[in-house]
C-alpha cells in the first residue's frame, strides 16, 4: 500500500464540498477491519458516516445449523470439522448445556478447526473408519473452494453440512425495505473477484445509489469512498472498480462453474434477519449421498428454527443490518466481550463488534493535520 496515495485520496475527500450528512455502507467484514484498523473514521469529515454491513458469514449463520453441528459432534461417532471461527459461536440454550462446538470438544467430541477444504479431504482419507462431517459456512469466497472440492470428488466417508450464503441478496433486501439507511455503497472485493463486479450493477440501475468496489488496503478503501462521494455530488452514477488488480469483468469463471455444478441457489435463513429469497446454497441432488442434512436427518429439529432470534439482549442483527453501531448494542463491552461472546458479532474477526472491540474507534480528531493523522493511522 502506498502511503502517499492514501494521503492523496484522503486529501481529495477532505477537499470535497459535501452536504450535511452522507451515510456509506461497507458490506464486507474485511472492509470494516481495514477502516477500523487504519482509523479511517477519525480521519474523515464529520458529515461522512461509515456503516458496517452484513458481510460476516459467522454472524448470520443460522442458529439451527450450529445446533445441528453440535448435536452431531456430541451424539455420533464422527469427526466434526469447521472453519475456526465457527467453533466459538454460541446457540441459545441454557448455560448448563453445550452452547458451542468448542464446548462440545471439551466434552469429548472430536471437533477440529480447519483453514482450507483441502484439510477436509486429508482428514477423511486419514480416518477411513470414521464419518467426517464438514460444517461449511461462509460466503461466496469460502463456498467456491468447497464447491471445487466436491466437484473433484469426495471420499465416501466425507459429508457436507453446508451453510453457504450469497452476499448481494442481503443488500438487495435492505434496499427494497424502503429504509436502507445508507446513501452509497462500498461493495466487497473478494466476492466480486469470484462472482464478478457486474453482480453489483443492480444497486446503480435499480436503486440509483453510488457504488464502488474496494480492496483491503486503506488506499483502495479511500479511493472507493472518494468515488461514491463524487458520484453523489455530481449525480453521475456508475459502478466503479477500485480493486482492478484483482477484480475483473466476469469474475472467476472456473469458481462459478464449480458452484453451478455442485450447488443450487435456494431461499435461506440468516440469523437474526430471517428468510432471504435466493440467498444461499444447498447441495445439488446428485450429491445427496454426501449431504449431512439428509444422511443424518433424524437431527433435523424444527424447534431450532427460531427465525429472527438472537440471545436475550443481543442486538447483533441490528448491527449486521447497519441499523446501529456495535457499541450501541445493549450488551457490548459488558456481558458480551471477545472472551465471553453472547452474540455472533463478537466472535469472528469479520464481526463488527469484535473489530470495534479490538480497535476502539473514536470520534474525529480535528486538532491534528490530515497528513499527520494518515502517517499515524494508515500504515
Amino acid at each position: 500500500m502506498s502511503l502517499n496515495n492514501a494521503k492523496h485520496w484522503l486529501q481529495k475527500i477532505n477537499d470535497l464540498e459535501l452536504p450535511e450528512k452522507i451515510k456509506i455502507m461497507n458490506v464486507c467484514g474485511g472492509h470494516e477491519r481495514t477502516i477500523s484498523n487504519a482509523g479511517i473514521r477519525s480521519l474523515l469529515p464529520e458529515n461522512i458516516e461509515l456503516i458496517p454491513g452484513p458481510g460476516c458469514p459467522v454472524c448470520i449463520c443460522p442458529e439451527e445449523d450450529i445446533f445441528l453441528a453440535i448435536q452431531l459432534a456430541l451424539n455420533e461417532d464422527v469427526i466434526l470439522i469447521a472453519f475456526g471461527d465457527m467453533l466459538r459461536v454460541p446457540v441459545n440454550v441454557s448455560k448448563k448445556e453445550v452452547r458451542t462446538l468448542e464446548q462440545a470438544r471439551a466434552n469429548g467430541a472430536d471437533v477440529r478447526p480447519i483453514a482450507s477444504p483441502r484439510e477436509a479431504i486429508s482428514i477423511a482419507n486419514d480416518n477411513r473408519d470414521k464419518k467426517i462431517i464438514f460444517f461449511a459456512a461462509g460466503f461466496e469466497t469460502t463456498t467456491a473452494p468447497v464447491a471445487a472440492m466436491i466437484a473433484e470428488g469426495l471420499p465416501d466417508n466425507l459429508f457436507i453440512l453446508l451453510s453457504g450464503r450469497l452476499t448481494w441478496p442481503a443488500v438487495a433486501m435492505l434496499l427494497e425495505s424502503g429504509e436502507p439507511g445508507f446513501d452509497a455503497l462500498v461493495a466487497p472485493g473478494h466476492v466480486s473477484t469470484v462472482m464478478g463486479p457486474e453482480e453489483w450493477q443492480f444497486v446503480i440501475d435499480k436503486h440509483h445509489i453510488p457504488t464502488a468496489i474496494a480492496g483491503f488496503e486503506a488506499e483502495s478503501m479511500l479511493a472507493a469512498l472518494y468515488s461514491v462521494l463524487r458520484q453523489k455530488l455530481d449525480g453521475r452514477l456508475f459502478l466503479d472498480n477500485c480493486y482492478q488488480e484483482v477484480v475483473h469483468d466476469g469474475g472467476n469463471k472456473t469458481a462459478q462453474r464449480y458452484l453451478n455444478e455442485t450447488m443450487d441457489v435456494t431461499d435461506n435463513n440468516w440469523r437474526g434477519i430471517g428468510i432471504i429469497p435466493k440467498s444461499g446454497f444447498s447441495l445439488s441432488q446428485q450429491y445427496a449421498a454426501h449431504d449431512a442434512r439428509l444422511v443424518f436427518k433424524d437431527y433435523s429439529d424444527d424447534s431450532r428454527r427460531r427465525i429472527g432470534e438472537m440471545p436475550a439482549g443481543c442486538d447483533c442483527a441490528k448491527v449486521v443490518l447497519g441499523k446501529i453501531y456495535p457499541d450501541q448494542c445493549r450488551l457490548y463491552g459488558t456481558a458480551c466481550q471477545p472472551e465471553t461472546p453472547i452474540g455472533p458479532c463478537m466472535v469472528s474477526d469479520e464481526g463488527a463488534c469484535h473489530i470495534w472491540w479490538n480497535t476502539a474507534p473514536r470520534k474525529s480528531i480535528k486538532q491534528k493535520s490530515v497528513s499527520t493523522q494518515v502517517e499515524e493511522s494508515v500504515v
